[in-house]
């Protein structure tokens, strides 16, 4: 079962007082970015977040772990009390990307020999 597109819809909604918030399709699944940062996957209508130790300590005692997709590592599961909560939401996901490396710059093509 892949990710409805009114789900990806709400989630952006929920995330609009974040500027620049993405979402990209793969896979019939989606990545959430941020400040150019993978921060979210939403998968089968949930939201898995990155774990950091933010996010473990905002999350509190409904941190939870689980796996977006068969082979993936552990990522948190956001709940609905926070998804349905627009300011606690992009508070975890700012808290999210601040701990977050910045992204490795792509390196250039090469050009093929004609």
């Amino acid at each position: 079962m892949s990710t409805k597109q009114s789900t990806i819809d709400y989630f952006l909604d929920q995330l609009a007082p974040l500027p620049g918030v993405a979402a990209r399709k793969m896979f019939g699944e989606y990545a959430l970015y941020w400040d150019g940062k993978v921060v979210a996957l939403v998968c089968d209508d949930a939201f898995f977040l990155k774990i950091t130790e933010p996010g473990k300590k905002a999350l509190g005692r409904r941190y939870a772990e689980g796996f977006p997709y068969p082979g993936a590592k552990p990522w948190i599961v956001v709940d609905e009390s926070f998804l349905e909560d627009r300011e606690r939401l992009c508070a975890l996901v700012r808290q999210t990307a601040e701990a977050l490396p910045a992204p490795k710059p792509k390196a250039p093509k090469k050009k093929r020999a004609a």
